[in-house]
């Protein structure tokens, strides 16, 4: 789904959120009905919400600054905000019954599901495609001149440094979890990543935004892979919306009050692109004390698609290479998919379902 598609959609389907988020249903367990003076319910609990500080997590952001999610839940629920900066720590927060959902890449949430044995998560919503590079220092210009170079990912089995592994692997250039073989493949987070390239110390790295941009814009790096050139029509799950099964069981009402304000935010980056990007930096700025350079914002959120098709079968690939990478254990996506919530949200829109695996 591209962004111009999700763009004609946006003014039918947010004509929908609005009548939703005004009235929210009532639910089961702690999601409870309490009738108002308009004979609409009121839901109560509290959701335990966790995102990135980063560009590719854009409707997460633009839902935290325009007041969406705590819109959608209604006064009566309390909404408490947890920030990540590496997928991994997200599926222990889950695991740990510290957060309820979160926006998260899809290798994580691949290796959450399999370490649970298909049990502990779900996925309920996409979020964004798009936004990931291999970039390398100027002088390298074709997969041939990486051997013997030193490429850097945000952390070891995450959805970028599965994605390298699997590209080199393609290109016939070995490597090794160690850092051997012809490229040597350096987990290392982000920030740490900008320096090291900026030092000299590293060749390149394959890495999500705002940290492509920031490479080629701060550190003088090019792009030698678009990950979008790799995928059919360009699209594949940077972000999308995860849930522990137990929370969506318990209170779905909360996770759809969650899911609804997911795409009223997807519907807004879309629509309003100059001011999505003030409120994303806004809040990555209040996350993290630190603002983006405007250029920075403008080039990465150019990379971006914002959709709430989770784009399934782009995630079946990602686990078939972790298993390649010899990072993941063959695994049987059945069931990771919850799109129940989602599909009725867009058929209320009048727009078509979208599929999982």
């Amino acid at each position: 789904m591209t962004a111009r598609f999700v763009r004609r959609l946006a003014p039918a389907l947010a004509a929908v959120l609005a009548l939703a988020v005004a009235a929210c249903g009532g639910g089961s367990g702690a999601t409870t009905a309490v009738p108002d003076g308009n004979g609409a319910g009121t839901l109560t609990g509290t959701v335990r919400l966790g995102m990135f500080p980063n560009v590719t997590h854009a409707p997460a952001l633009v839902g935290l600054g325009r007041g969406l999610f705590q819109e959608a839940l209604g006064p009566g629920v309390k909404l408490e905000l947890s920030y990540f900066n590496a997928g991994g720590e997200a599926i222990e927060a889950m695991f740990g019954g510290g957060i309820d959902m979160t926006f998260i890449g899809p290798n994580p949430a691949i290796n959450g599901f399999a370490q649970s044995n298909g049990t502990a998560i779900r996925i309920v919503a996409g979020s964004t495609s798009g936004g990931a590079f291999l970039i390398v220092r100027p002088g390298i210009t074709r997969p041939a001149d990486l051997v013997g170079a030193s490429l850097a990912t945000p952390a070891l089995g995450n959805t970028q440094d599965v994605a390298l592994r699997a590209w080199l692997t393609d290109q016939g250039l070995t490597y090794d979890v160690a850092g051997g073989g012809d490229v040597a493949v350096i987990p290392q987070a982000n920030p740490d990543t900008l320096r090291a390239f900026q030092a000299g110390d590293i060749d390149g790295a394959w890495v999500p935004e705002p940290w492509a941009t920031r490479l080629i814009q701060e550190g003088g790096g090019v792009v030698l892979v678009d990950e979008r050139d790799l995928w059919p029509g360009g699209r594949f799950v940077t972000t999308h919306l995860i849930v522990r099964t137990a929370f969506l069981e318990q209170h779905p009402d909360l996770v759809e009050a969650v899911v609804r304000a997911d795409l009223a935010a997807i519907a807004f980056c879309n629509e309003s692109p100059d001011e999505a990007q003030q409120i994303v930096n806004d809040q990555i700025e209040e996350i993290t004390g630190k603002r983006l350079p405007d250029p920075v914002i403008a080039g990465a959120w150019e990379t971006l698609d914002f959709t709430w098709d989770p784009i399934a079968s782009s995630l079946q690939e990602s686990a078939d290479d972790a298993v390649t990478a010899g990072l993941l254990k063959p695994v049987d996506l059945t069931g990771i998919y919850a799109l129940d919530i989602l599909n009725r949200l867009l058929a209320e829109g009048g727009q078509a379902p979208v599929a999982g695996l």
